[in-house]
């Protein structure tokens, strides 16, 4: 009797077991199967219709604009007398100096820190680049070359002038101004 009841035990366990076993094949095949099929059709209503070129311009055109009002307000409220540019960069000179201004092609060293409007310090140092050779942000060199060896400055960069819509991968997230206080070292 011992072992008859042993082996309707395993039998039980067995069937369990298969029965297990087919329902979980059978919900795979399902996902599978389902997973397969694509319901959307590839009609023209369905698809996804890529923006024109007049129509990227014009919205790069409001992110732009949306942006200056942001670094508008930005500014305003901490009661900031700024310049601007004709590309949208704004700058204030600290102190004026003597002597000939920043020009194309020159060796800038200066000292800098740069924030995010929330007022958090990401990077700061001293660095050199060649002015016009691609080595700093677009925004900083325009900078660079408003100031004279040993002016202070404060600069603040539109995306566009800065890391763009992609950011530089590591601090500065995606379609964000900067700002930059600078102070140029020397020119060579």
């Amino acid at each position: 009797m011992c072992c008859n009841f042993l082996k309707m035990n395993w039998i039980t366990q067995f069937l369990f077991n298969m029965k297990r076993f087919v329902f979980i094949l059978f919900i795979f095949i399902v996902l599978f199967v389902t997973g397969c099929h694509n319901p959307v059709k590839s009609t023209s209503k369905h698809r996804i219709k890529p923006l024109t070129q007049k129509e990227l311009i014009q919205f790069n055109r409001q992110l732009l604009r949306q942006e200056k009002r942001e670094i508008d307000a930005f500014i305003k409220m901490h009661h900031w007398k700024m310049k601007e540019t004709g590309t949208g960069l704004r700058y204030h000179i600290f102190n004026k100096v003597k002597g000939p201004k920043a020009h194309m092609g020159q060796l800038a060293t200066i000292q800098y820190s740069v924030q995010l409007f929330n007022g958090q310090t990401i990077y700061s140092g001293i660095k050199s680049f060649k002015i016009g050779y691609g080595e700093a942000e677009r925004g900083l060199q325009e900078g660079i070359l408003l100031l004279k060896s040993g002016e202070i400055a404060r600069f603040i960069l539109p995306s566009h002038l800065a890391y763009g819509l992609s950011g530089d991968g590591n601090k500065i997230p995606p379609h964000t101004p900067i700002i930059y206080h600078v102070k140029l070292l020397n020119l060579k």
